[in-house]
């Protein structure tokens, strides 16, 4: 598979900033201040959903001023398509579950089917608590279920083709530090 690196750059140059960094800086505090008051009692284990949770676990971790265990699981129905395939179990949850309070961060809540995939898989593997934190929250009705939304988001944002904060724009740009959407997309 050959990229064109120049549509890449140009890609980020055209897009809109849907979100600046000083957003996303203010939305992750507000987030682990919730987060803090809802679990750090809990003795949570949180799963990073790989690759679009890493970037938000890294700026969100460190705001969790409480003990928790970290680990990853790899899911995924888009790889680097546009449009979203079948759900691919690429690494599953490998720690013991039972009677487990469990945070489950990922960058987007889109559609949302490989989100109730993992948290659905998460509670059938005996844990206590299931509950989900996503960065961006995609403002549509195409959700997996009516009115799905993760425990904490930190923004809602329009219906567009999104990168940047862990979202990624054909394999690339996840590392852009604010909310950007393609143009035209």
């Amino acid at each position: 598979m050959s990229i064109d690196m120049e549509e890449i750059v140009r890609a980020r140059e055209e897009a809109d900033c849907l979100a600046d960094a000083n957003a996303v800086e203010a939305a992750l505090d507000r987030m682990a201040e919730e987060i803090t008051a809802c679990m750090a009692q809990s003795n949570p284990l949180v799963y990073v959903v790989m690759n679009g949770g890493l970037i938000l676990a890294g700026r969100i971790l460190p705001r969790l001023p409480f003990p928790l265990e970290v680990s990853y699981l790899h899911a995924t129905r888009y790889g680097h398509a546009l449009k979203g395939t079948q759900l691919d179990w690429r690494v599953r949850p490998t720690h013991d579950l039972r009677g487990r309070t469990v945070l489950v961060l990922d960058d987007i809540l889109d559609e949302g089917h490989t989100l109730a995939a993992i948290m659905d898989y998460l509670k059938a593997e005996g844990a206590r608590e299931v509950r989900s934190a996503v960065l961006t929250h995609k403002l549509h009705e195409r959700k997996a279920y009516p009115g799905m939304r993760a425990d904490f988001t930190g923004l809602d944002v329009a219906d567009r083709f999104l990168f940047g904060c862990g979202m990624d724009y054909k394999g690339y740009w996840r590392n852009a530090p604010g909310i950007y959407a393609v143009k035209g997309l």
